[in-house]
Order: structure tokens, then sequence, then C-alpha cells
């Protein structure tokens, strides 16, 4: 069992979209600029005739200008035979019935759902049995289906509920699988109108079900907000709802509280009042109790007869304070006859410069992952004798470590272990040793000479920002190395060493060198260095960023002309405010699926959802924050800019196309040079097949080729 907060629980059950355009009515509001101030709002309506033609035009001109360079057909080879590569490592789940995995290739650009046992997964060629043939089913149906997971009732895991999505947005629909019989149920649940959000299986005939149900059941930020149970046999429309939050909320609705045996101990419920901040409850004698558990926290799940609570602010209770990060445990009987009076016990807190990131539960242990000044570790917990003993789970130093795999059944888990130049390795252990090396991905790239530095910054506000430069052989100090600068800077996520692949084979093989930044409103240092860089205190993420470029020409690394920048969704945003507050910094921008109009942004796709972050652009004195660094309003004439490359997917309905589209439509009025591609599929992501991704990288690298090593 996979152990998530009720925020991450969440997230992934509401997993949503908009009806891709933008929101259908608007009230006026003073500073948010309208159709009269703003002469591009057309193209906030993805899939709009005008709309299209205009994609259509800009992917023809941009097209034209990057695979007609001879470069282009190599590039696009050599990252589609890494996409392809049938030696790549086969990333699985661990189940009852087996090992699964969803592989995508040249026969099978839509993917294989199949599965293997352990046995045969240790071989160097696993004999695979297919259990869904995604590119069939597509075919079958006249859909761009695209595979989003399955959620199977535990604990055989046999009858599964699918999603798919139609080419690759969030919105999915859902049909129950039988694992056992590799077939489609027959009269089974069904979900056939497009939604956000998810199920989970209370038992084999019913479902609790958090998706949209029509008119009323939808917040602002296009998120369910209620949740109902659905009996085996009865409509969907007929199902009982059991929960219902506030239209107001980000989102909302009922989840599960299972161990890793799959009991259910309680139904419980949250509250998404921003993107950062949850209120839970617990149904107690047939009612929604509130839990008196911190905004920012929320229940981590369960573990040997606990119930584990996490926390990303300080936590006073019972006159004990919980440090921001801590991990918290709660007797399981005394949680379920007292919710809000049992004792809390301490399990684990940050020391300087550690956050916890993932966790997982065993059949026998608890194991969560760990940043320790960006490098990884992995714990595990076990509670003996009365008290939570903890010890480091033996695997390499210096590198990003992540859990792969656990079965709630047994001991098994698996580890990745990854960096810049050492490709990725899968360690295992069944719990009786410790973890031996599995799989180990091939090299895609000659890391021969190269090698990988970390330095800090200096911030405009005097804080110390690391980043990490990978150098490649024969790199001088005389600012003439064509170097990629690229960061994510938000929502707590951290940017961490791993394994370059293509970016190794197309960039730093050809002499490029890759620098990934470590910005403030990131999650490498835990949730401090999240939220000292927030709503009035967004700029800090840029000026961050901005100060790693300046520290890049100041060590001589690389020359502004030399020096370019990528990043996508909040990272385009990032690249956005990077090349609009300092163009004379950067030689060329890579502006991927992004935000980029800061003042329409919770108007368009779910921006909604994301005002805890970035503010609110409808109140004055949050609108003076975005105003300041708004990408799309900072285009203006008289400016140089570095011709950026703005792409974004029509069927991203995330953080919408209309972003990237505006922008390059602003650009295009004032006659600075810039390009613009748009993928009609792909999603959030990007590519939906390995084809399309392996264009996507050619066209990106051969703009930087162009742009950072080329002689002007």
């Amino acid at each position: 069992m996979k152990l998530v907060s009720t925020f991450a629980l969440a997230l992934a059950m509401t997993i949503a979209s908009t009806t891709g355009a933008a929101a259908a009515e608007e009230t006026p509001v003073p500073g948010v600029p309208g159709p009269e101030q703003d002469p591009y709002i057309w193209l906030e309506q993805a899939r709009s005739p005008e709309a299209l033609d205009w994609v259509a035009k800009e992917n023809a001109r941009t097209l034209a200008a990057f695979e007609a360079d001879p470069r282009f057909q190599q590039l696009k080879a050599e990252a589609l035979a890494i996409f392809d590569s049938e030696d790549r490592i086969p990333f699985v789940s661990i189940r009852p019935d087996g090992l699964y995995n969803f592989w995508q290739d040249k026969q099978n650009p839509k993917g294989l759902l199949r599965r293997t046992t352990l046995e045969s997964y240790r071989s160097a060629k696993p004999e695979w049995e297919t259990v869904l043939d995604i590119d069939a089913l597509a075919k079958a149906d006249g859909k761009e289906w695209v595979y989003q997971g399955s959620t199977c009732l535990p604990p055989a895991q046999n009858k599964c509920m699918i999603a798919l999505s139609d080419g690759g947005e969030d919105a999915t629909i859902m049909r129950e699988f039988d694992m056992r019989t590799k077939q489609f149920v027959e009269g089974g649940f069904v979900l056939d109108q497009k939604s956000q959000g998810g199920i989970e299986w209370i038992d084999e005939d019913t479902l609790l079900v958090g998706r949209g149900f029509g008119e009323g059941t939808l917040t602002e930020s296009a998120y369910p907000f209620t949740s109902r149970v659905w009996k085996r046999g009865t409509r969907i429309e007929d199902a009982p709802e059991i929960f219902r939050g506030e239209a107001s909320d980000v989102w909302a609705g009922a989840t599960l509280l299972r161990d890793n045996k799959g009991t259910i101990h309680a139904r419980t419920a949250f509250r998404g009042i921003s993107f950062h901040e949850t209120i839970n409850f617990v149904e107690k004698d047939g009612k929604w109790l509130q839990l008196d558990l911190p905004r920012k926290g929320g229940i981590y799940g369960i573990f040997d007869g606990h119930v584990m609570i996490s926390t990303d602010e300080d936590w006073t209770v019972d006159g004990q304070t919980f440090p921001a990060d801590s991990l918290i445990a709660v007797n399981l009987a005394e949680w379920k006859a007292d919710p809000n009076g049992a004792k809390k016990t301490l399990v684990w807190s940050p020391g300087p410069r550690q956050t916890k990131q993932g966790g997982a539960v065993t059949a026998n242990s608890l194991y969560v992952t760990l940043l320790d000044n960006v490098v990884g570790k992995v714990l595990e917990f076990n509670f003996e004798d009365g008290a939570w003993r903890s010890r480091e789970v033996p695997l390499p130093d210096n590198a990003t470590l992540g859990i792969a795999a656990s079965s709630d059944e047994t001991d098994q888990i698996m580890y990745t272990v990854t960096g810049f130049l050492a490709p990725t390795t899968l360690y295992y252990s069944d719990g009786s040793a410790p973890p031996a090396v599995l799989k180990t991905s091939p090299a895609y790239f000659d890391p021969d000479g190269a090698t990988v530095e970390q330095y800090e910054a200096t911030s405009k506000d005097g804080t110390k920002i690391p980043y990490f430069i990978v150098k490649p052989k024969g790199m001088k100090a005389d600012g003439s190395t064509a170097t990629l600068l690229t960061g994510y800077g938000g929502f707590q996520v951290p940017r961490l060493p791993a394994y370059l692949g293509s970016t190794g084979k197309l960039w730093v093989e050809k002499g490029g060198a890759y620098v990934l930044a470590n910005m403030r409103g990131g999650g490498e240092f835990g949730p401090q260095w999240h939220q000292t860089a927030i709503r009035e205190n967004k700029q800090r993420t840029w000026d961050d960023f901005i100060a790693v470029g300046e520290d890049l020409v100041k060590r001589g690394f690389t020359k502004p002309q030399h020096l370019g920048i990528q990043g996508g969704s909040q990272g385009g945003l990032l690249v956005g405010t990077a090349f609009t507050q300092r163009p004379d910094l950067f030689g060329g921008a890579i502006v991927q699926i992004p935000l980029f109009d800061m003042l329409r942004y919770h108007l368009i796709g779910r921006g909604a959802s994301w005002i805890g972050e970035y503010g609110d652009p409808r109140i004055p004195e949050q609108r003076k924050w975005i105003e300041g660094y708004s990408p799309y309003q900072k285009i203006v004439a008289g400016v140089n800019y570095p011709a950026p490359f703005l792409w974004a997917s029509t069927a991203d309905d995330r953080t919408h196309p209309a972003h990237a589209r505006k922008g390059a439509a602003k650009l295009k009025e004032l006659g600075q040079p810039y390009y613009y591609f748009e993928d009609t599929t792909g999603g959030h992501s990007g590519g939906v097949d390995n084809d399309q991704r392996a264009k996507l990288q050619a066209l990106q690298f051969i703009y930087l080729m162009q742009r950072l090593m080329d002689p002007r």
C-alpha cells in the first residue's frame, strides 16, 4: 500500500479537466482583463475553428524552421531509439497475481498492460502475458485512448476500474475490467462521461465515486466536491450522496481509510479549501466529525495498528509541538474511539535540510524516502516493544532514491537509484536480505569525461540557492559553452538529479552543459522552502532562477548568448518570468505547457485551484503581486526578447494551451521573433506515444542548437 496524505489522495481522486475551454461565463472584475483589454481571449477556446486555424499556421511555420535543419532527423531518431529501447527497465507494480507493467514501443505506440512472474522478471528477457492492448482497444472504439491507470479491489486486485482519456486529457472515462479473464466486465461498472476524479472500491459490488455528476457538482476549479456510494446494478444517477463540500472549495470528497490487508477502518473526507490547505473529517456514528488536524497536513495512512499523520506546518496539540514535515502516529483503536483525543506520538521529524518524500507499506514495515541536502535516503520504520524504531536502508550514497514498487502481502520492495550520469538501477529485496541489483537501464549516452558539480548562487535577498551543473567533456570556463538551465520552483515539488537519457544524448554528448536549479517554492528542503516563496513572495522564485543564470555567467561557464532556459507548467511560468524580466541574460527560452497570463489564469483551465500558490487576481491587493511578474502583460514594445519557443498541447486540460498561444500572439503583434508549436494530443505531459515524444525532443534541441550553438 502506498502511503499518501489526504491532500495527495484528494489530488489523485480529483485529477481534473475543464470542458476544453475557458470559463463559459465571466463576471467582469476591475483589473482582470476582459475582451476589451485583451484581443486574444478568443485563443482561450481550445478547439474553436478560429483557434485551430491559428494553431495550424503557427505549426507550419515552426516545423518549416526546425524540420528543415539537417540535424533534425538524426536527433529525432536518437530520441526515438531511446524511448523505444527494448532493454530499458520495465518498471512494475507488485500484485498478488504477478508483476504488472505498462509498456509502449514501436509496435505498441499506445501501449500494453501486461504481467509476468517474479522468476521471469529476474531474467534478461521476461515472458510477458498481455492483459489489455490499448492500441487494439483504441482501434475498436475509434478513439485516441490513453491509458491512465487502474484502481483495483484489494486484497486480490482482480477487479479493476480502468481509466482512459481521449488524446491525453486528464479527464477520463472508467470501465470495470477483470484481470483474470482479461476482459471488460459485461454489464459491469461504467463511468462513460469523461470527468475529473476517481473511485475507490468498498467491496466487489460497491464503489465510492468522486467525479462530476452534472450541474452543481464541480467547484470553480472544475474539481468534484461531492461523493456517492454506487451499488452494482443501479444507475450512478441514483447513487446516494454521502459527502458534500462547498462549491468554493478547490476540491472535496470522501475517501476510505484502509490498511495494507484491504480492511476498511473508517470513511474519511476532506475539503480542500486551497491547494495547500485541507479540512479533514471522519464518519462517526453516522455523522461527519471534523478532525483536529493542521490545515497543511492530514492522514498519511495506516501501519501496524497506527494511524499515521503528516504535517507541513508546526502543530501544537496536547502541549506538544510537532515540527513541520513530521510523521506522527496515533494508536488505531484509540483513534477510532476518540479521533481528536487520542494520544499523538512523534515517529520522525526532519533535521537541517531534510524533508520526507514518498512512502510505502509492506507486510511488516513502513518505508519513507527522504531528501538530505538533495541526496536520497530511505528509512525503514517498525513499532517494536512499544516504541518507534528506524534504520537506514543500505542503498548507494550520493544518489536520487525512490520506491518503485512494494507488496502489501509480503515484504517485497523495489527501489530506484539514479543520477545525472548513472543509468537508473532497480534494487529488490524480499525483506530477508539487503536490497540487491535486479535490473539496470542501459547507458543511452557517453558520459566519458562529463562531470557533475554543485554550486550556490546568491539570490537578490542573500539566500543561497544550490544548483547542479553537468559539464560536457572538455568544457572550459571561457564562457563559450552552450548551457541549458532548467528548474521548477513551485508547489513543494522537488527537482532532483536523474539520469539524463535523451537530454544526455541530444545535448550533453554534443557539447552542451546542463544545469538544474533548486529554487525556493520547490520541495527540495521541505515545507518552509516552499512556503517562503508563494503568493506575495512568489517573486523570490524568479529571483532565485535569475541569480543562478547570473552565477553561471560570473563563473565563466557560459555567456548570455549561449545560455538557454527551459521549463514546463509552473516551470513554463518560471521561464516566462525570467525572459521578460531579464531578456539580456538569455539567448533562448523554451516555454513548455506554461502558465503565462496570470491576470486571467483563474479563468483558464484549472487555474482557480492554484490561487493558494499565486494569489487571486480578483482581489486588488493580490493582483498587485501578480501584476509584478505576469509574463503575458510584461511582453512590451521596444524590448529584444530571446526569440522564445513556446509549445503546448490542444488536449491539455490542466494549464490549457491558451497561455502559450496568447504569449506567441502578443510577441507576433509586437514584431518579436518567436516560435510556437502545439501538439493536438498529448495532454499536460506532452506526447502520448514515443514518436510524438521524440519529435518534441528533436524540435526543442534543434531550437537550442540554432540559438545557442550556431554562430549568429
